[in-house]
């Protein structure tokens, strides 16, 4: 009897972890053949928990949405990081989240294990965050229409405003969701323009009904983070530039983040950021405040501007003596 409370409990923790399981992955992780899987699905019917299962050869098992929420089983290390990751998630700009991570925290905290409580109590009490605040906050329920429509692969239509507030209607096929310190991005692929768009999801109002269901594409890019910090930092703006920084990739990151711009490392001692700017003298500006000798590779027009205000602020000066 242990063994098989056990077993449906390791099940339970499966069907949580994963989308679909197909009956032969299930009966493989838990050591029991197809049959005992059945018998365990059936079980944990009865006891409540809403296991729905597809028939042919690509169908599986998958837990659907019930009147109440399933326990969720979490190893020591999960629920630890589940605990912290509450704390800090009023700082992710989403909105209302700060009032509702606690109410979770609470709970949580109520039915862990004395251990577990004393490690989530010191990393609480001895750790200071250091987070900036953002620059705009995105409703939780968009960001969960937004997760499902990209989890589903299912059209999504939405009102987007752009800069100026202008809006437009768009429809798209959702790929991923892209978070910064201070904001959330959604990749897709725009149907209407036939390519690859990045969405700030605090200027989307989605307008159901969506779908259908799609094919989901080859990303834009292996590494979506540094696509849409491309994006975001760099083609976005009307002057666009490559300069060398003379530091090590390493403690440029340390002043440079991904909204500013894109790092390559070059040697030990140097790397070329990618950035841009509404304008020259901005770009100027902005290179100039990072505090690390550079050099311009492009545009030549920034090196012109340069030496220009290099005169202007000579004659600033003054005659020598």
């Amino acid at each position: 009897m242990l063994e098989t409370s056990a077993r449906l409990l390791r099940l339970l923790s499966l069907l949580q972890a994963h989308r679909e399981w197909s009956g032969a992955d299930l009966a493989d992780r838990l050591g029991v053949t197809p049959r005992t899987v059945r018998r365990d699905v059936d079980r944990l019917r009865e006891l409540g928990y809403p296991v729905n299962a597809s028939p042919g050869t690509g169908g599986g098992y998958q837990l659907g949405a019930g009147a109440e929420l399933p326990p969720l089983l979490l190893d020591d290390e999960e629920a630890v990081a589940v605990a912290v990751g509450l704390r800090t998630a009023a700082g992710n700009g989403v909105e209302g989240i700060g009032e509702t991570s606690v109410r979770a925290l609470a709970k949580l905290e109520q039915v862990l294990p004395n251990r577990l409580r004393r490690r989530v109590g010191a990393l609480n009490a001895f750790t200071v965050p250091m987070l900036r605040a953002p620059e705009s906050r995105v409703d939780a329920s968009v960001l969960t229409e937004l997760a499902n429509a990209c989890r589903d692969s299912e059209r999504l239509r939405f009102a987007y405003r752009d800069h100026s507030g202008s809006v437009s209607r768009r429809a798209v096929e959702p790929h991923r969701l892209v978070c910064t310190e201070r904001r959330w991005y959604l990749v897709a692929w725009d149907l209407e323009r036939g390519d690859w768009r990045t969405f700030r999801a605090d200027r989307i109002t989605p307008t159901p009904p969506h779908g259908p269901r799609f094919a989901p594409r080859t990303p834009p890019a292996e590494d979506l983070a540094a696509y849409v910090s491309r994006g975001v930092s760099t083609r976005a703006y009307a002057v666009q530039a490559v300069v060398r920084l003379h530091t090590s990739a390493e403690e440029a990151a340390r002043i440079i983040g991904p909204s500013d711009g894109v790092l390559e490392a070059v040697d030990a001692t140097s790397c070329l950021l990618r950035t841009g700017a509404a304008g020259l003298e901005v770009m100027v500006i902005h290179v100039l405040l990072l505090g690390v000798d550079f050099e311009v590779v492009e545009p030549e027009e920034l090196t012109e501007h340069i030496r220009t205000l290099r005169d202007r602020l000579s004659r600033a000066l003054g005659p020598a003596g």
